[in-house]
Order: structure tokens, then sequence, then C-alpha cells
């Protein structure tokens, strides 16, 4: 072994050492809990589906901010810096919007396991807000949170078709409208309330079915579709990663800039309209 290789060992060794002591006094100083705590509004997005505040946001996007200018400021340069932290706060709304959206995906597939948790405490020979209750406890999930909510609320003394109908609003969902609007004509009309909801479990859950056996037969489209439009960031990236400040040159030229430009306005038209087309019909 050479001089110089043993040299390199040694400073390697000695950066790993220095890496994880920078990793322990960050540890001790804080900055990760700190980072978890502006990040929380973001968990809540997707297990509560509950919309950051004001003050939550313009965390968020601070923090989005700085770090896409990091990342911006190494792969092109100031310009690329600078334009990557003036989209951080666009970054931030769409993955909380993305969040959100997902979170009443999984509250929609809770409806049927819902409607048949219901459907057994009335059976069982509970009142409807007795039954609310027990579903409650035996749901998990988007759907449980929800009626833990509801639950909650009628705890609290409130009236059983507001609660209902604040859960319908948040919900969103076909689903659930059915089922609460069951609830409220059975109180009106009267009815095998039990017998309903099992009925209308059935029917969400095949519609459920028809849903997922749609999305397995067009997912080699989709993928191919999203593979495609994905491509040209792709080489942008990795060309920049070849050659830094390849973007910044770009920019520079007026002609290339207009290209640019128009490339990407229509690469962006292509992923809305992959986005849209892919998106199963409400």
């Amino acid at each position: 072994m050479s001089q110089a290789t043993a040299l390199a060992f040694a400073a390697a060794l000695a950066g790993v050492g220095a890496a994880w002591e920078a990793l322990a006094l960050l540890e001790a100083w804080g900055p990760a809990a700190r980072l978890a705590r502006v990040a929380r509004p973001l968990a809540r997005a997707g297990s509560e589906g509950r919309a950051p505040t004001a003050a939550e946001r313009r965390r968020l996007a601070v923090v989005a901010a700085g770090g896409l200018l990091f990342a911006g400021w190494l792969l092109g340069g100031p310009l690329l810096a600078g334009c990557a932290a003036l989209a951080g706060p666009a970054v931030v709304l769409a993955i909380v919007r993305l969040r959100r959206r997902r979170y009443r995906a999984a509250l929609a597939r809770g409806a049927a396991e819902a409607a048949r948790a219901l459907a057994d405490g009335l059976a069982a020979g509970r009142s409807v807000r007795g039954a609310l209750s027990a579903a409650a406890a035996s749901l998990e999930g988007a759907a449980g949170h929800e009626l833990r909510r509801a639950a909650r609320a009628l705890a609290m003394g409130e009236g059983t078709e507001p609660v209902l109908e604040r859960l319908r609003s948040r919900a969103a969902s076909p689903g659930w409208d059915a089922i609460v609007a069951a609830v409220l004509l059975q109180r009106d009309a009267g009815g095998d309330l039990a017998g309903l909801l099992r009925e209308l479990a059935g029917s969400l859950e095949a519609a459920g079915r028809l849903e997922r056996d749609a999305q397995a037969a067009t997912a080699q489209a989709r993928f191919t579709a999203w593979l495609v439009t994905g491509l040209p960031i792709g080489a942008a990236v990795l060309a920049e990663l070849a050659s830094p400040g390849l973007a910044a040159s770009v920019v520079r030229e007026p002609l290339s800039a207009w290209m640019a430009g128009a490339a990407a306005l229509l690469q962006a038209v292509a992923l809305i309209s992959v986005r849209r087309l892919a998106r199963p019909p409400v």
C-alpha cells in the first residue's frame, strides 16, 4: 500500500468520524425535532385530512424554499436556485393537496366498511348515536378517524343531524352521502335501516371492485404515459449533472430560452392531461 493510499484511507476514516460527530451534535441541538414540528401539518393532512393554518403554511413555505434553494444552487447555480426557491410555496401547496386528496380517497374506500359497522351496531339494538360510537371504536384508518370525530361531537351534546352533515361534507363522497341520507331518511320515514345499510355496503363494495379492475386494466397505459412525459425532465437533470451550468447557459441565450420555455409549457400541458385522463371518475 502506497503512502497516498494510506493517507486517503485515513482521511476517509476521519471524514466518517466527523460526519458521525456532526450528526450527534445536530441531534443534541434539536433541529430534527424542530423540523418535525414544522412538517407536522403535512402529516396531519394525510392522516386527518386537516388543512394547515396560515402560519403553518408560511413555515412550510420557508422550509421548502430553503431546501429548493440549496438543491438548485448545487445543480444549476444562482439562477436555478432562485427559480427553485420561488417554487417552494407552490410545492408545499401541491403536497398538502395531494395528501388531503389521498385522505379523501381512503375515506371514500372506507364507506362500505363504515356502513356495515353501523348496520351491525343497529342490529345489536343500539340507537344511531350508539351505533356511531360502536363503529368508531371498531374501524381504523380514515373512516375510523372521521367516525371517532363524529362520536366525540355527539358525546359533547351536538345534534345528530349537524354532526352527520359535517361528516358528509368532509368526506365529499357519494358513498358517505348515501349513508347520511339513509340515516336521516330512516329517522323521518322509519324502516329497516340496518338492512338498508348492509345493501348499501354491498353496492359500495361492488363499485369499488369495478373501479379497482378498471385501474388495473389501465395501469400499463398510465405508467407508459407518465414515463414518456417524465423522460425530458430526467434527461435535463442528467445533462445538468454531467455538465453543471448547462441550464444557466441555455437560459442566457434568447432563442434557446424561448424554446426551453415552450418545451416546459408543453410538458406541463402533457402532465396535466395525463393526470386528468388517469383520474378515476367521481
